[in-house]
């Protein structure tokens, strides 16, 4: 029987959601309600008593002081209009497998593969009478409609009865049909073929595809299996799937023909190869003995020496097309995603702190939306909804971060999530972050089961978004599942049961067992004994499903048993799906039958490489002509309440940093604890003082002049709030996450050259200031197809690559903070400060671009980064914080008001080329500028340390709360009260 449990608040009891929608549908709809309750809704599909319901229905589902329940029939009659809103089939429902737990629990028995519960939620409206507005409500605001569904009732109108068709599974028969697709056909059919089966296979690919399947000899061998000449179509998917540009990097590992704008021209083998392991193997050449890299572009996650009993992983990823479809399941998606790269890095690692930095359109925005784009603030909504639920429920405290606004991610927003790990630099004798399958290891899968959900996502990935981007693609993470798999990896490690360890990320068992299966040749893998959500999944989504919160191990023969055996004790299901072999192919079977048999040199090698042409030519830029001077105060308040500088607090809040009681400098500071750190310091080993500290850099506004510089500036922005918490500046790492427009030459991409260019060129600066700053990059991303294009109408991102740090503070006890502490402390500007204003946020807020870009000076800078911490192990640093967006107006006002206490400032002291403006020395964004402060006691000293440096002592801090800066006497540039300048930078995200 089917029933339906309905549990709402009783009569009197605030609902906080129902308020919250009410509010929304005014804000963002402009409509007017009476009020909105809101009612959680259980469908139960099982074969159960009306005693079972009612104790479920009275226990795990409701709490009877503050909410009533009804059992298939209505909760309440008093509304006007109702919508309810439940997910579609296949769409995975975390609510519903909880509930569905909880009753097993109460009736003791497991369901059968046949029953479950779905979940959906009523919203009960008064005062809207309209079942077109309802319609829009529905659609614009409640509901994603590519991954849910809605009902709307008038009042008087009853509910449907409850039977088969209220429920939201998947139905089918388990399906072992097996297409055979010929491959010689037309060029058009080829390519209607990957667009069709969403391949994003190119020409030439599904060219080198056909003629390898017409080889004599690979029609022999696949006859030995049984197989006939045509490709499979799990054959084609997981050809598909390993040739993406989201797994297998094609641009990045293109041959490039780059001309400069002098017109020399040179050929790059592999931007990758080229720039960023050349840039790290030169670092290590250079480090010697000194080198503390472990692992690197090799694993899920670089590894490097935190100190000799422990070792320190980090990784960051993107997951940005999934958010444009579903912001909450794809940011979810995200951080659970590069949690298990952390866990599944080595042999595996205890995951310690997670950071996120995401890319929006303004939530403000008020044009017309293109089709199939969503609001950037309900994307901005549920992409922080998303980080939230993934890393809070997950007990990983979320550290470090930061948000970017520019219009241009309304076509697509950037999600970044990162995650650290400490592992035990030896494990049973073997360094831990080392790890190798060995013929005979047998296939284990654990974790979640396998659904529709995520077919086709790294080939979706590798694609602009478009009309046909599939619903499939979306994965809705189980951070508590996964969570228990964790638990349970960590003991099966310390026992020794398994011999290595990955991810099914992109890809599912495809990706994972394919690249495990490299070590040693080959493997067996049957598809048919995968435990699957429900029934009616064909082989080949079997194999490239990037359903959610599963890993693959390699698990020797003898350790089998006890492996299965600890999973069953801790809950959580492994399933043995084959074995690696030496045999050389990528063979799958369903049922018996062989369904798929690549060789695998060709799965992993046969992939021919990319052309590219790129010819760098420079935009016509200028400077504009500044006619008068501003009101420097009114200007500091307009920038300070910028949406790239003003407080995040309101996003920060809903992150919990404090779970694992080891975040030193957390991400807000200063005497309310409401200041913006510049970096994060965190304590993995509470029975030390060692400490990590972590930090980014990221300036997409820069790319629009030139992404050489902004690169260099992204680098150096990310260890300028490394090196300004105490990060040590000698033992930092850096980790690359490109995020472009797509640079291909083509019919619907003419500007292809240029992009590709700028990517050339953002490669350079990355292997010049890396080995200029001895910074090894040990891993990263590039996501290359952030674009939107239906009909028309194209929206490209800007050019955008976050650059993260992370490395070590001896003592956590050294470590900086960016507050103002004491009245009389002296102010000192560390950096010589130039007329860099183009793609400054002062620019922009008068509407222009400019043409001086912040270049850096690596030589200098890094003197400077090891003078600072000097003066930090000296104790001689009250605060320090970095000038970065709105220059040295905005770091004066930020330490200030984080602070508490005011300041004064003589601008003529700033060491700067004569002739400067104010509005340049205020709000120029030159590079490698530090604004710090020290006890009067300690000016001698730390003088002497900066002798031949830029260290200008620019004014003092004082009692009175307000900041005053001066042009030289009495002539005053900047007077505002505190109160005022943090009211200015609080105000514009608060009610987010």
């Amino acid at each position: 029987m089917i029933w339906k449990i309905i549990v709402g608040p009783k009569a009197g009891v605030t609902d906080a959601r129902g308020n919250r929608v009410q509010k929304d549908i005014s804000e963002h709809l402009g409509i007017e309600l009476e009020s909105v309750r809101t009612h959680d809704v259980y469908t139960v599909d099982a074969t159960l008593t009306e005693a079972d319901i009612e104790r479920a229905a009275q226990g795990p589902f409701s709490d009877p002081v503050i909410q009533d329940v009804a059992v298939n029939q209505p909760l309440t009659n008093d509304y006007d209009m109702l919508i309810e809103v439940g997910f579609r089939p296949g769409v995975t429902d975390n609510t519903g497998r909880t509930a569905k737990e909880a009753i097993q629990y109460l009736v003791d028995r497991p369901f059968s593969s046949e029953e479950g519960v779905y979940t959906s939620t009523q919203y009960l409206f008064k005062g809207l009478h309209d079942k077109i507005i309802a319609e829009q409500i529905a659609a614009d605001l409640l509901a994603n409609g590519l991954i849910q569904r809605w009902t709307i009732l008038a009042k008087g109108e009853s509910e449907p009865p409850v039977d088969a068709a209220a429920i939201p599974r998947v139905v089918g028969r388990v399906s072992a049909e097996v297409r055979r697709i010929d491959l010689n056909v037309s060029d058009d059919a080829l390519l209607q073929i990957s667009r069709d089966g969403m391949l994003a296979l190119t020409l030439e690919e599904m060219h080198t595809i056909r003629d390898h399947f017409a080889d004599p000899q690979v029609i022999a061998q696949r006859r030995q299996c049984g197989l006939a000449a045509q490709v499979t179509d799990v054959e084609l998917e997981a050809l598909a799937q390993t040739w993406s540009e989201h797994c297998k990097h094609k641009i990045f590992s293109a041959r490039v023909f780059y001309e400069d704008d002098q017109g020399k021209q040179e050929q790059i083998d592999s931007l990758f190869k080229t720039f960023i392991v050349g840039a790290t193997r030169e670092v290590r050449k250079n480090l010697g003995e000194k080198d503390f890299c472990l692992s690197v572009f090799k694993d899920n996650a670089g590894v490097i020496e935190f100190n000799d009993d422990w070792s320190l992983v980090f990784k960051v990823e993107t997951h940005n097309s999934p958010s444009a479809l579903d912001p909450y399941g794809g940011a979810l998606t995200g951080i659970v995603g590069v949690n298990r790269d952390g866990m599944g890095t080595g042999m595996g690692a205890r995951l310690i702190f997670n950071t996120d930095v995401f890319c929006f359109a303004s939530p403000f925005y008020d044009q017309p939306l293109p089709p199939r784009l969503l609001h950037p603030r309900r994307i901005f909504e549920g992409v922080v909804e998303g980080v939230e639920h993934g890393g809070n429920k997950s007990g990983i405290p979320t550290i470090n971060g930061s948000i970017q606004f520019d219009e241009r991610f309304a076509g697509k927003p950037l999600v970044y999530c990162g995650t650290a790990a400490l592992m035990p630099r030896l494990l049973h004798g073997q360094p831990c972050h080392e790890k190798k399958v060995h013929v005979g290891d047998h296939i284990v899968m654990t974790g979640g089961r396998i659904g529709k959900d995520g077919i086709h996502g790294a080939t979706f990935s590798s694609e602009e978004l478009h009309a046909g981007s599939p619903v499939t693609a979306v994965q809705i993470g189980d951070p508590i599942t996964q969570r228990k798999m964790f638990d349970f990896l960590l003991l099966a490690r310390d026992r020794g049961l398994y011999h290595s360890i990955t991810d099914n990320g992109a890809g599912g068992l495809s990706s994972s067992v394919g690249e495990m299966a490299e070590d040693t040749g080959g493997f067996e893998l049957h598809l048919d004994r995968a435990p699957l959500k429900y029934q009616g999944l064909r082989p080949w989504e079997i194999l490239i499903s990037e359903a959610q919160e599963r890993m693959t191990l390699a698990v020797p023969a003898d350790n089998l048993d006890a492996f299965i055996a600890l999973a069953t004790e801790m809950d959580v299901e492994a399933t043995d799906l084959g074995v690696f072999t030496d045999s050389g192919y990528f063979h799958c079977l369903y049922q018996g039958r062989t369904v798929c048999c690549l060789a695998m040199d060709f799965i992993h090698a046969g992939l021919p490489q990319m052309q590219l042409p790129a010819k760098w030519t420079p935009p016509p830029l200028s400077e504009p002509v500044i006619a008068a001077a501003p009101d420097y105060s009114l200007m500091l308040e307009q920038l300070l309440g910028r949406l790239n500088i003003c407080s995040k607090e309101s996003v920060v809040r809903r992150y919990d940093h404090e779970v694992q009681a080891g975040t030193v400098v957390k991400p807000l500071t200063g005497v309310a604890n409401d200041g913006p750190s510049d970096a994060a310091v965190f304590r993995p080993l509470l029975d030390s003082f060692e400490g990590v500290v972590v930090a980014h850099g990221i300036c997409p506004s820069y790319s629009d002049i030139d992404t050489y510089h902004m690169m260099a500036c992204a680098i150096d922005e990310g260890l300028r709030n490394y090196v300004a918490t105490g990060g040590n500046i000698e033992h930092v790492a850096g980790l690359d996450n490109f995020c472009w427009c797509d640079p291909v030459l083509s019919e619907k991409t003419p500007d292809g050259p240029y992009k590709a260019a700028q990517l050339v060129r953002a490669n350079q600066a990355l292997y010049d200031y890396c080995v200029a700053f001895g910074v090894p990059l040990i891993s990263g991303k590039d996501s290359m197809k952030n674009d939107y294009q239906i009909g028309d109408r194209k929206i490209s991102i800007p050019p955008t690559v976050l650059f993260s740090v992370i490395g070590k503070i001896a003592d956590v006890r050294q470590a900086v903070t960016m507050d103002v502490k004491k009245p009389g402390d002296l102010v000192y500007l560390l950096g010589r400060t130039e007329d860099e204003l183009g793609g400054s946020e002062y620019y922009a807020q008068l509407g222009h671009l400019g043409a001086n870009v912040p270049k850096v000076d690596a030589t200098v800078a890094l003197q400077r980064y090891r003078t600072l911490n000097r003066a930090q192990q000296q104790g001689l640093v009250a605060s320090c914080h970095d000038l970065s967006d709105g220059g040295l107006a905005v770091a004066l006002a930020e330490s200030a008001f984080a602070g508490g206490f005011g300041i004064d400032i003589d601008l003529t002291r700033v060491d700067a080329p004569s002739g400067l403006r104010g509005d340049q020395l205020l709000f120029s964004e030159s590079q490698s500028r530090l604004l710090v402060t020290v006890h009067p006691h300690h000016q001698k000293t730390f003088e002497g340390l900066f002798q031949g440096q830029s260290c200008a002592l620019i004014g003092r801090v004082v009692e009175p709360p307000e900041l005053n800066v001066y042009a030289g006497g009495d002539d005053v540039l900047i007077q505002a009260p505190l109160d005022r300048l943090k009211n200015a930078w609080q105000a514009t995200l608060k009610e987010m």
